[in-house]
């Protein structure tokens, strides 16, 4: 599945770099950023004034907005996407956002199964709808190199569902099951936690969480 990325990446790029805009609205209407937000405020997380934070597909920053939103104020959080005018739109949002802080957000190009960061960097890790495009072993692996141990993962991967069959279509991606996420997940994370969003938040309808900390041993 690795070798699909690496012969598609540019394509899957010019599709993102093309629909940012349009993307960007429909999840600002699905109230994506205020489900997050209440999600991740139900969570226990911790940071000091060396923590960092990556989302990883961060799109146009909606995770990121939501994770600030909920109140967290790591010393820099950044936003890696492959989509450059995704990740233009996230910029100016996290300038304009008064519950945002922007001059500790820092945006960056990049594949997620080749990230441009040390062993165990990371305190927290969030990624949303991006696991879908790679090889979920890989992927993984990658976010699982990159965290501290014991540090935390928030996956929100598209839920398989009819909507999700749907979104597979619009998107060119494959949904992950259930039980393949939590079989290869195991393999470098404990599931400490899932969550359904609730049928009457339209995030509900197509995504999922799953809360991972990267095993000790």
């Amino acid at each position: 599945m690795a070798r699909i990325l690496e012969t598609s990446e540019s394509e899957t790029q010019t599709f993102y770099d093309r629909i940012a805009d349009v993307h960007n609205l429909a999840m600002k209407i699905n109230g994506y950023r205020t489900s997050v937000a209440n999600y991740l405020e139900s969570l226990n997380l911790t940071f000091d004034k060396n923590s960092l934070v990556l989302d990883a597909g961060s799109g146009t920053g909606i995770i990121t907005l939501g994770f600030h939103s909920a109140g967290f104020r790591p010393k820099k959080t950044i936003a890696l996407d492959l989509s450059i005018n995704s990740l233009k739109i996230a910029r100016d949002q996290f300038e304009k956002d008064e519950e945002t802080d922007a001059e500790n957000i820092c945006a960056v190009q990049g594949n997620i199964l080749q990230l441009p960061f040390a062993d165990e960097t990371f305190d927290l890790v969030l990624t949303c709808g991006v696991l879908e495009y790679v090889s979920l072993e890989e992927g993984l692996c990658e976010f699982a190199r990159i965290l501290k141990t014991g540090a935390k993962l928030v996956l929100i991967p598209v839920k398989p569902s009819i909507v999700g069959s749907v979104l597979e279509i619009l998107y060119n991606f494959k949904t992950h099951s259930i039980e393949e996420t939590e079989e290869i997940a195991g393999r470098w994370f404990e599931i400490v936690g899932n969550y359904e969003f609730p049928i009457t938040e339209p995030i509900g309808w197509s995504k999922m969480i799953f809360l991972l900390e990267k095993s000790r041993s």
